[in-house]
């Protein structure tokens, strides 16, 4: 709480332990992971134990039962088995109990529909790819600490300002979380200009060259997409696709968020198929939809893995999937950081 500036009750502390797929901060505590480091060591060394012993009158370790029996009285109530066979040698396998019991007994207490949405996107898979970034900023991974304070803000759902009324006229709760999707946000047009342009040198990088707003390619409304490949991308057709950015904590996604992870990406990416239908008899179209707090439609998820692929047949980097999903987190948690700062009132130069 000290790096990342923030205040976290006991529930945001649960949560901010939880691996990183599972919605945290991947910061471990020593108390949950003690039984299943301790087990998952006695069962890998026990062979080699065995050997070392064998000619030794030694008594069976009692510490390893104890802790077996401390384990499943405490781990039975969600349903946990032990371990059989290799697993028991990992610690992963006696850990997925742990984080079990700590996300009941998180989710049990969530508050309202905002904070059940918030949770389910962010333990959504890609969601917290910027946790996994380093640092470097020629290759658009590095967050500032404020950029930073926001996105762990975010992730748990602390207060990141005090109540205040954006230019807008709406008010803003002390999550701040208005910014992300306010109409009068600058951040907003960034945010959808750097996704897109990210998408497009992706493209130039795997050697698949593509343009930008493509001149006579029109969808329903008269609107053009925002890119398109100029070789065919699969099945002799070229590729075109549209980026949009929806707001997971949006009143009207609500409903669906609360529920089910990346429901707004998901109908957004609906909507712009059908926009989009006059011309998929010529071109393969791919909604590119993203959630402010890290969701990618399922579509979006399959290109992007795709892409990685080509990225890894051009570059011999067998990364490039990962990185790409990291620059397409720490882009959506950078302009979260602008879109927060633009929900507060612009002060005027003194001239003191």
């Amino acid at each position: 709480s000290i790096v990342t500036n923030t205040d976290l009750t006991d529930l945001q502390w649960i949560q901010a332990s939880l691996p990183v797929r599972n919605g945290g901060l991947g910061i471990r505590r020593v108390s949950s992971l003690a039984s299943s480091a301790f087990l998952a060591s006695a069962a890998g060394t026990r062979d080699l134990q065995t050997i070392i012993l064998r000619r030794c009158n030694t008594p069976t370790d009692l510490a390893v039962q104890q802790m077996l029996d401390f384990w499943m009285k405490k781990y039975n109530e969600v349903g946990a088995g032990c371990p059989v066979g290799d697993d028991m040698k990992k610690q992963r396998s006696w850990d997925k109990a742990c984080v079990s019991t700590d996300i009941i007994k998180l989710m049990a207490n969530l508050p309202d529909r905002r904070s059940q949405a918030r949770y389910h996107a962010v333990a959504a898979a890609h969601s917290g790819d910027w946790l996994h970034a380093l640092p470097v900023s020629s290759c658009g991974l590095r967050l500032d600490d404020e950029a930073i304070r926001i996105a762990v803000g975010l992730r748990l759902g602390t207060k990141l300002c005090e109540p205040h009324v954006c230019p807008c006229g709406s008010n803003v709760d002390p999550q701040g979380t208005h910014g992300l999707a306010c109409r009068r946000s600058a951040g907003r047009t960034m945010r959808h200009h750097a996704l897109n342009d990210l998408v497009w040198r992706a493209l130039g990088r795997a050697d698949i060259p593509a343009i930008k707003e493509p001149a006579g390619l029109l969808r329903s409304d008269g609107k053009r997409p925002d890119g398109l490949t100029q070789i065919p991308w699969q099945g002799g057709r070229c590729m075109t696709w549209d980026v949009t950015v929806a707001d997971t904590l949006a009143e009207s996604y609500l409903a669906t968020t609360s529920t089910e992870a990346g429901a707004a990406a998901e109908g957004a990416a609906s909507r712009k198929e059908a926009k989009y239908q006059a011309i998929t008899g010529t071109y393969s179209f791919v909604p590119l939809a993203f959630e402010t707090m890290g969701p990618i439609n399922t579509k979006g998820i399959s290109f992007f893995k795709e892409l990685g692929s080509r990225l890894t047949a051009s570059t011999g980097d067998k990364r490039e999937t990962a990185f790409l999903f990291q620059r397409i987190s720490t882009a959506i948690q950078r302009f979260n950081a602008i879109c927060f700062h633009g929900s507060f009132p612009q002060q005027a130069d003194s001239d003191s």
